[in-house]
């Protein structure tokens, strides 16, 4: 199994959920892109990481 750790940063505020933007690796293409994350979760957070796990 592998790991990959993607960061993003705060995109845009809706009323409900906030829009993250993927920072890729120098170097690298976007893993996921953007994301959209609920207000009640997130909170005030700028940025958030994510952990991806490949099963098999």
């Amino acid at each position: 199994m592998s790991e990959k750790k993607v960061k993003f940063e705060l995109e845009k505020q809706n009323k409900n959920s906030i829009r993250y933007k993927e920072i890729p690796e120098e170097g690298m293409p976007p893993v996921i892109g953007s994301i959209y994350v609920q207000k009640w979760f997130a909170g005030n957070s700028k940025n958030i990481e994510i952990t991806i796990s490949k099963l098999d």
